[in-house]
């Protein structure tokens, strides 16, 4: 693995993930091993599209270097009919290659997430 230098960049895409959350963790977005790039993660917002019933939210990175999961947020409850900003582009993270961002519902279909990032090379 070898992350790229972003003083030397030669390319940035804007890119967005999306997703309809279930109970089952799924990868939102992911950085290939030998992918030669870094994502910037600028913004990660949940939405609650239940009319109804609040849901709880879990959004984690998985760091590759250190073989690690760590929380952005488990378990946040999200009211009905409202959004969670996970993340925002003031407190931006990087993606190095093999990392990714993961998330989880405590309910099916009740929560949709999107993902803001730059890809870098």
């Amino acid at each position: 693995m070898a992350n790229p230098n972003i003083v030397n960049v030669t390319d940035i895409r804007g890119k967005t993930g999306t997703a309809a959350l279930t109970t089952v963790s799924s990868d939102i977005v992911t950085n290939s091993a030998s992918s030669n790039k870094i994502y910037k993660i600028n913004t990660i917002i949940v939405s609650n599209v239940d009319g109804t019933n609040a849901a709880d939210a879990t959004v984690t990175f998985y760091d590759a270097d250190g073989t690690v999961t760590r929380h952005l947020a488990k378990t946040i409850s999200v009211p009905e009919n409202s959004t969670l900003v996970v993340l925002s582009k003031d407190t931006a993270i990087y993606l190095e290659e093999g990392d990714k961002i993961s998330a989880l519902a405590s309910a099916s279909g009740d929560l949709e997430i999107i993902v803001s990032y730059e890809e870098i090379s």
